[in-house]
């Protein structure tokens, strides 16, 4: 009856970059069987249980996908990476308000909405629930209480993986498996739609021809480069006429400070927490190269095809980025900081010189 491998064990035929082996040398096997043995209990006392199924049919055409598990808006972006494989259907999103942005004006989801009082009167034929986590199920159960679901990641939950792929693969999964391994591996890539009134609004901008955009700043220590300044001084040495356009949010504004106090303004302008996120994606959109460290625009450059060095610290590369981005990466085991100027620089000139649509790990 419990199978509790269900936790670390891939619930599709096909391998992607984890790191399970890890997870199991260091997490207590009895903490994650009563985590499994809690999330199995609640499910089956709210009346759930029998109504979980391991298909998406041709019968489910309106569905209702629950994500509320993403922490983070890259998180979100890779874990509802896969909806454009459920082109076929009419699907509506419930997600967090802190998400819901990116989605307003999706291709793929005809509703998006944050509030599950706005979905109980709505009729679906199946439910999508990110993670069988207590919250999650809760709300699935006060939204449709009757409707069939399957999980994305149902009881899964511990190791990290590489979220793009995983999305693909279970989704395709669920499907029957109407795509090869080798096709989800290649079409696999976040998506992000942009609203004619957030292009409008760029292009009002005017921006430069051809730019080179950096995002700054950043929520973790390890993950926010602090040598931006540099790397921009040695771009100017290479090309006194480049441009330079700054990204970022209100983290990045110390950096900006610093950078704007040191850069020529003929050379760079600065867009650092003036835009949203789906604004500051269209900026990225248009740029021939994005530099940056692992983060949501990060994936939403890969959404829109820019071509981006990213800098990555601890989760190596395989687990954040798959083989349709069109990237030039650089890791470090500790901290994006260890990556030397010189060789953002290297990989700068790699990229630029390049004509091939992506060069992974």
């Amino acid at each position: 009856m419990f199978k509790y491998k269900k936790i670390h064990t891939l619930p599709f035929k096909f391998e992607i970059p984890n790191y399970t082996r890890e997870f199991l040398k260091k997490k207590s096997t009895t903490k994650s069987w009563i985590k499994y043995f809690k999330r199995y209990l609640y499910i089956f006392f709210k009346g759930q249980h029998s109504l979980e199924v391991f298909k998406i049919s041709g019968e489910h055409l309106n569905i209702l996908w629950i994500n509320f598990s993403a922490p983070s808006l890259g998180d979100s972006l890779m874990d509802l990476s896969s909806r454009t494989l459920l082109f076929d259907k009419k699907v509506d999103l419930l997600t967090d308000k802190k998400n819901a942005h990116l989605y307003h004006s999706d291709l793929s989801f005809s509703s998006v909405f944050t509030d599950k009082k706005e979905v109980v009167n709505i009729c679906y034929d199946l439910v999508i629930i990110d993670s069988y986590s207590t919250t999650s199920i809760k709300i699935k159960t006060d939204v449709a209480p009757l409707v069939p679901f399957v999980g994305l990641y149902g009881y899964f939950n511990g190791p990290e993986v590489n979220r793009v792929l995983f999305s693909f693969h279970q989704i395709n999964s669920l499907l029957g498996y109407p795509y090869s391994e080798s096709d989800i591996n290649n079409k696999a890539k976040c998506s992000l739609s942009i609203s004619t009134n957030d292009d409008e609004l760029i292009k009002s901008l005017k921006l430069p021809t051809k730019f080179v955009a950096i995002v700054i700043g950043g929520e973790w220590e390890y993950r926010t480069y602090n040598n931006w300044d540099k790397v921009i001084e040695q771009l100017l040495l290479i090309d006194n006429n480049l441009k330079l356009i700054l990204l970022g949010s209100e983290n990045a504004k110390d950096s900006e400070k610093v950078i704007l106090e040191k850069i020529p303004t003929l050379n760079l302008e600065s867009y650092v927490a003036k835009f949203t996120f789906n604004q500051t994606a269209q900026i990225i959109s248009q740029a021939n190269l994005l530099l940056c460290c692992d983060g949501g625009l990060m994936h939403a450059a890969n959404a829109l095809d820019t071509k981006i060095i990213p800098l990555f610290a601890r989760l190596q590369v395989e687990l954040q980025l798959t083989i349709s981005c069109k990237s030039f990466p650089l890791f470090d085991s500790i901290d994006v900081n260890n990556i030397s100027v010189d060789d953002v620089i290297l990989k700068y000139t790699e990229a630029a010189n390049s004509d091939h649509n992506h060069l992974l790990f």
